[in-house]
């Protein structure tokens, strides 16, 4: 899978998972993917929640590696 092509997959995951974030009063949006890693920025109640780790080691990266499996992390880039 070329990088072109494992972008395109990880912003189709995150478009997927985005209404479920979306009804807990949060969002995600991707930023960039870049040396195996995953770049999002996370608001709205996201920004302030203390799972957001979770939401993003347990949710998003095992999600994304279940599809792509040599992506290392997802990293939240903060406003």
């Amino acid at each position: 899978m070329s990088m072109k092509e494992k972008e395109e997959k990880i912003k189709e995951l995150i478009d997927n998972i985005s209404p479920f974030i979306e009804m807990e009063g949060g969002s995600i949006e991707f930023i960039k993917y870049e040396d195996d890693y995953v770049y999002v920025r996370l608001a709205g109640a996201c920004v302030n929640c203390l799972l957001q780790d979770n939401t993003l080691n347990d949710g998003i990266l095992n999600m994304i590696q279940e599809e792509i499996p040599s992506v290392k992390g997802v990293i939240n880039v903060p406003l």
